[in-house]
């Protein structure tokens, strides 16, 4: 068995997809055309890659999520690299776009 450097505080990416359902609120469900779907992936970015190829025909999508924010489980991304935002077997993403008068 291989030793880990995991910390106490989480999962690290560790490259080993997991499945999840990514959840589209407002402008980016209506151009998603889905309120919700699943992913199978071990990072934000290759989830987010995985909804860019899947939508390919649907170039509003790929625009509004260029200017969403992103929850993981609850949590916000915030500024953090997509690629080190590791997803759970079981988690969720929120598609968060931006909403008028917030």
């Amino acid at each position: 068995m291989a030793a880990t450097t995991e910390p106490a505080s989480g999962p690290v990416p560790t490259g080993t997809p997991v499945g999840g359902t990514i959840r589209y609120w407002a402008a980016a469900k209506a151009a998603a055309q889905v309120a919700e779907e699943p992913y199978r992936a071990a990072t934000l970015a290759e989830a987010l890659a995985g909804v860019r190829q899947r939508h390919a025909d649907l170039p509003r999508l790929i625009q509004v999520l260029g200017h969403s924010s992103f929850l993981v489980d609850g949590a916000p991304v915030g500024g953090r690299d997509h690629a080190s935002v590791a997803l759970t077997e079981g988690g969720t993403v929120e598609v968060l776009p931006p909403f008028a008068g917030g």
